[in-house]
């Protein structure tokens, strides 16, 4: 079975997901330079604007907090834990933030709020995310590769929660109680000290710059990928407020929906990559179930072939013994009748060795059971199943099924590992290809009473004298080309009554031909099921 990666934790980005995070950084910048020429036309103002904004990014920290934990514990990552730490305290600064707003819940904000207290709560909310990254980058750095702990989710986020608590409170009492020990950031409640302002803004995009240049040394994950993102988005919005001389102008709003797009970006990513995981776990999960089941069967039907065919010959022998030995003790012993019991217990006795001997080379060669199935949809399950692990190559997949052909009676998840370890040898061969991209078909047809299925890549291709044994199981001196994948797939088809043989392709590549008849002989009648 394909193995499946820890996570958007060490997984790396495929071409898809960098062009989406590209298009997603040039919507913002887009959203910035039409907002920029009016950032300072007054709008009407809207008290209920910021809390609702606040509550949504809370909630969307919060989560993307509790996945961070969970995939921090999972792997004992320390970095993890430290960047979801930061986005708690991020998600813990939006409520005081969301009380403090002047006109939200009074005219001059709760908690014994000052003109400068929710400016300065926003200001140490948005400098926890690249204080977070630049220490998240740092503990990377020092991590071996993340492994599952599998002895359970250990304690100790408590630590981590208490450790959040504290700061996001430290930073409220401040801007709170404390309030006047803080420079200021507001004449009124709505008129901006600009030169101060644009001083603090400066340090804080100074220290996402830092964060970012970190950040994108170190690149190496779907994680780091969105977390860039979000770095750009922050970076956007911190060079808006350094426009902004007030609140409730067309800069002020437009500020706000940047940094909702800028604390979702990486949550979005979080939940996308945990369904594509669960997805390709579930499909995993059941492919291993199926292959349970069917060797269940097979066991079921050879105990039960190993009862009735052993029984009936164990009974015979008893029989033909007991009229043996009842003929030689009469008074005339009856010697042709004692013979032909004799002989018949013989005769039982090699059946039974035939059968014992026919089940242990059905054990070693023959596939147990089959099943009609519809080869079509397997080869697009199994496309969709390698779907990163081909685009993480850089190989693009091109499918040229014939949909007319029959439905095809075999083992299908023997004759699907068969795929799988045929597209993986062309994801993991040696590419030298330059820059020039790098793509793999899969035709079926029908041929004759047999369907025919061909893979073929535009790789660097094997000399012609490797050719012969590229289904060797062991090395030989005319092939570097070693590996049991390729001779479990000509056993397996060969298991099937079909062939399996490699050519080189017209120009370059290899193409790998599997012919396999639509009702595999080897596979007994009694045995065969449907999955109608």
């Amino acid at each position: 079975m394909p193995e499946i990666g820890v996570g958007i934790f060490d997984t790396p980005p495929d071409r898809k997901e960098i062009r989406l995070s590209f298009v997603v950084v040039g919507l913002l910048l887009i959203a910035f330079c039409v907002t920029v020429p009016f950032s300072d036309v007054q709008l009407k103002e809207l008290p209920a604007f910021v809390p609702t904004i606040d509550a949504v990014m809370f909630v969307g920290d919060l989560i993307a907090a509790t996945l961070l934990y969970a995939q921090g514990t999972l792997f004992r990552s320390r970095a993890l834990l430290v960047l979801a730490t930061a986005y708690l305290v991020s998600a813990l600064l939006l409520v005081p933030h969301a009380l403090t707003f002047p006109g939200s819940f009074s005219p001059t904000g709760l908690l014994g709020a000052g003109i400068n207290t929710t400016a300065w709560i926003a200001t140490f909310q948005r400098m926890t995310f690249p204080v977070g990254i630049i220490l998240y980058v740092l503990l990377r750095q020092s991590e071996t590769p993340p492994r599952i702990d599998r002895q359970g989710v250990p304690t100790g986020i408590a630590g981590w929660v208490l450790l959040a608590i504290f700061f996001a409170g430290s930073i409220t009492l401040l801007a709170t109680v404390r309030h006047d020990l803080l420079p200021p950031f507001y004449v009124n409640e709505n008129t901006l000290i600009y030169s101060y302002a644009f001083t603090y803004q400066f340090v804080s995009f100074a220290l996402l710059l830092g964060a970012t240049a970190m950040l994108f040394r170190q690149r190496s994950s779907v994680l780091d990928l969105w977390l860039l993102v979000a770095l750009a988005g922050w970076l956007i919005q911190s060079a808006l407020i350094m426009t902004l001389h007030s609140r409730f102008t067309i800069g002020y709003y437009g500020l706000y929906l940047i940094l909702l797009a800028s604390h979702l970006v990486v949550l979005i990513a979080l939940i996308t990559e945990s369904h594509r995981l669960y997805a390709r776990l579930a499909v995993s999960t059941a492919a291993r179930n199926m292959e349970r089941d069917a060797r269940l069967m097979s066991m079921d039907a050879v105990a039960a072939t190993i009862s009735h065919e052993v029984g009936q010959a164990l009974a015979a022998i008893s029989l033909n013994a007991s009229v043996g030995i009842h003929s030689l003790e009469e008074g005339q012993p009856k010697i042709a009748k004692a013979e032909a019991a004799f002989r018949a217990i013989a005769e039982s006795t090699q059946r039974s060795f035939d059968l014992i001997k026919s089940i242990r080379a059905g054990f070693a060669k023959k596939p147990q059971w089959g099943t009609e199935f519809n080869l079509n949809d397997m080869i697009r399950e199994t496309a969709a199943l390698l779907e990163r692990e081909l685009a993480s190559a850089g190989i693009s997949l091109h499918l040229l099924l014939d949909d007319s052909m029959p439905a095809l009676t075999a083992n299908r998840i023997e004759l699907q590992q068969v795929l799988v370890n045929l597209i993986k040898n062309a994801i993991e061969s040696p590419a030298r290809t330059g820059d020039r991209p790098r793509s793999m078909a899969i035709a079926s047809h029908e041929l004759d009473e047999d369907i025919l299925l061909q893979l073929s890549d535009d790789g660097i291709g094997v000399p012609p004298e490797e050719v012969p044994h590229m289904f060797d199981a062991l090395p030989n001196a005319k092939s570097a080309r070693v590996g049991v994948g390729l001779a479990l797939c000509k056993a397996i088809v060969e298991e099937h009554g079909g062939r399996i043989w490699a050519s080189r392709g017209d120009r370059r590549g290899v193409i790998f031909h599997v012919r396999i008849p639509r009702t595999s002989p080897s596979l007994p009648r009694h045995l065969l099921a449907s999955n109608d």
